[in-house]
């Protein structure tokens, strides 16, 4: 099953890749060795193997008030990433595991983008006659606007030779350039059953959704979490966090807020089951239960 209905609202999930994605100590420097073996059971083979983090890369796919809905995109197709080999010049079936799930490019009519690192944007656009063009041509793409300006190359020199380079310049700025983009900040209104909320510490931009249609309710985490250790080992964040201190307090609150309502989480990046429901466990939480999404 790759799809679930919560209350009004379809779920459906894109797969663009999954596998590992780098050394645990990489990822999560301040996470002991140590740590990682003694969480073993609960982790392999879907989020660690050997000394690797597994990640999924996917777009949840949201069918709400007769609009189609993409969260994130993924790293994209024919990208030059210099900073991270595994990526560059991919050549992947995304779109084919898009119309598999019943959706064409022109039927996408929301991209939400919720922050603008290079594996949330990727199928922003594609690449047409040389051209970087909107994959979704009919799509509002929303995207934080501390983001939006955080991730300028013209505002911010560091992303020269880091994992971010030139993602501005063929994920980001031809869908603004095309009349597409709106920016927002603070939260924003979807629709009826879809809320777009401030989630800072990973990117000064980073966001989360939440859905609450009839009786459910669902976190659409983004980067929140990487792994599910990080419920239990709360105080640790990936190495992609620009503030971690901010990523700490960010994921108490949201993550307390989806224990408190029975909300399905559904980060960006997990592998297997893909989402799930957590539990209070002491000062941090617990997996309560998967969600019944096939395992990746």
């Amino acid at each position: 099953m790759n799809e679930i209905e919560l209350g009004d609202v379809s779920v459906t999930r894109v797969e663009e890749q999954h596998g590992p994605i780098m050394p645990t100590a990489a990822f999560f420097p301040t996470i002991p060795g140590e740590t990682w073996r003694r969480h073993e059971a609960d982790l392999v083979p879907d989020h660690l193997g050997g000394d690797m983090v597994h990640a999924a890369m996917q777009t949840w796919v949201l069918r709400s008030e007769g609009r189609t809905i993409l969260i994130d995109t993924g790293i994209g197709n024919d990208k030059h990433r210099p900073a991270v080999p595994a990526w560059d010049h991919l050549d992947l079936d995304y779109l084919g595991n898009l119309a598999r799930a019943g959706i064409r490019p022109e039927d996408v009519d929301v991209v939400v983008n919720t922050h603008l690192h290079v594996d949330h944007v990727g199928w922003n656009t594609r690449l047409v006659d040389g051209q970087w063009v909107p994959t979704f041509p009919n799509a509002t793409y929303l995207m934080p606007r501390a983001d939006f300006v955080f991730w300028d190359p013209a505002n911010n020199a560091t992303i020269a030779g880091g994992v971010n380079e030139n993602a501005f310049a063929d994920s980001i700025a031809p869908v603004h350039a095309a009349g597409q983009v709106q920016l927002w900040e603070g939260s924003h209104t979807v629709d009826a059953n879809l809320t777009l909320e401030a989630a800072p510490g990973h990117t000064p931009g980073s966001s989360v959704l939440k859905l609450s249609s009839g009786t459910d309710r669902a976190l659409f985490a983004a980067d929140l979490i990487h792994t599910p250790l990080q419920l239990t080992e709360l105080g640790h964040s990936s190495c992609f966090c620009e503030d971690p201190a901010t990523a700490l307090a960010t994921r108490r609150r949201l993550l307390g807020w989806a224990a408190d309502t029975g909300a399905l989480v559904l980060p960006a990046h997990f592998s297997g089951h893909g989402a799930l429901e957590i539990e209070h466990r002491g000062d941090a939480f617990a997996v309560k239960r998967w969600a019944p999404f096939d395992r990746l």
